[in-house]
């Protein structure tokens, strides 16, 4: 019995895999089984002292997405700084989709400020579309409150990517960082920083968000850039 056989087949939910399919259009749809993010969070914690769990993170290539996600929750938990850059090194190159980058979230990095921003860059400079998103949400997450330094969107705006994904990411970065930190942001819109496309969607993102007030969302809404 495979991993996925005696694991995540059992939690399938065959109308949820087909709603997944709509929303992760980039990937093939036979390797979506259908188990709700809770339900493999729930795993998770189940493998975490397991020793199940780490024949299956040395399992890469996985086959379907679960367990991928599976695999970035499994991550999430880690607690030693140079075990999980290792595994994250081994991991990355393997993830095809946002909802399977965006469920990466080590918490020890939160610790670990200058590691978090050393792998942050380093990924950044990946060409690997979802290692570059995975590197730019660090920053998001952990690098827009008190850790705050210039150096960091200048780093995001500096991207220059065709991947739809990448620039989804910038572009929610810096609606993201403007909510945070308006008035250091703003320069990056004011003098069109980012390309065309990750401008405008940044201005839109924000305009969508709660925690910017009207008076800054009608401010942004006169930088959008007119596009034929």
């Amino acid at each position: 019995m495979t991993f996925a056989e005696e694991y995540l087949f059992p939690l399938r939910d065959e109308a949820y895999a087909a709603f997944s399919a709509k929303l992760i259009p980039n990937i093939d749809p036979s390797s979506i089984i259908g188990v709700r993010s809770p339900d493999l969070r729930r795993l998770a914690k189940t493998l975490a002292a397991s020793p199940d769990r780490q024949a299956f993170l040395e399992s890469l290539p996985h086959r379907y997405l679960e367990e991928n996600t599976l695999h970035a929750f499994l991550l999430s938990q880690e607690k030693d700084v140079p075990k999980l850059t290792d595994a994250l090194r081994r991991f990355l190159p393997y993830v095809d989709n946002w909802a399977t980058c965006d469920s990466l979230n080590p918490r020890v990095f939160q610790k670990c400020p200058l590691q978090c921003r050393d792998f942050a860059y380093e990924a950044m400079r990946d060409p690997h579309p979802y290692t570059v998103r995975f590197g730019i949400a660090l920053l998001m997450r952990y690098f827009l409150d008190d850790r705050f330094s210039m150096e960091y969107p200048s780093a995001v705006a500096e991207i220059r990517s065709e991947e739809y994904y990448v620039n989804m990411m910038i572009a929610w970065y810096f609606a993201t960082a403007l909510a945070k930190q308006y008035d250091q942001i703003l320069p990056f819109v004011t003098r069109r920083r980012l390309s065309p496309w990750c401008h405008n969607k940044t201005i839109s993102k924000a305009i969508e968000s709660y925690r910017l007030t009207s008076e800054q969302k009608e401010e942004l809404k006169r930088y959008r850039i007119k596009t034929t």
